[in-house]
């Protein structure tokens, strides 16, 4: 299986199929991702939270990694994510990318970057054009 294959297979254990066990089957113990909360490096404890806090939030999740690069050590992804707001039944969609550092079949480095603006814009938490609204120093309350 190469890291794309062992990426999908991670994703759809974990997000799709709900095997938080399946956490450490892609992370080593001292694995640290950074991107997903500001100036903070979680571990696979914290992700195991932070994925049941986000599935709490959607419904009938899909992941599809558009494009991948692999060059030595790292895979380098873009991730596009589909699903529906639990609430409403609305749908949402949002990328992401992750840069990741394998070491003997597992992530030992992880750098996130997914879209969590727009996610929480389509959520209903911050407004419509948040970014644009940022944009012309107008306060996001």
């Amino acid at each position: 299986m190469n890291r794309t294959q062992q990426l999908e297979d991670w994703y759809r254990r974990v997000y799709l199929q709900g095997e938080l066990d399946a956490v450490e089957t892609l992370f080593t113990d001292s694995t640290r991702a950074q991107g997903l909360m500001a100036d903070a490096q979680v571990g696979p404890k914290d992700i195991r939270v932070f994925v049941m806090a986000l599935m709490h939030l959607v419904a009938a999740p899909h992941f599809r990694i558009v494009k991948t690069v692999e060059a030595g050590d790292w895979l380098a992804a873009l991730i596009e994510t589909e699903a529906i707001r639990a609430d409403t039944g609305q749908p949402i969609r949002v990328t992401g990318q992750l840069m990741a550092r394998f070491q003997d079949g597992r992530i030992a480095e992880a750098y996130n970057n997914f879209d969590f603006l727009t996610f929480f814009e389509q959520m209903g938490l911050l407004p419509e054009q948040s970014l644009a609204l940022g944009m012309t120093g107008q306060k996001i309350a």
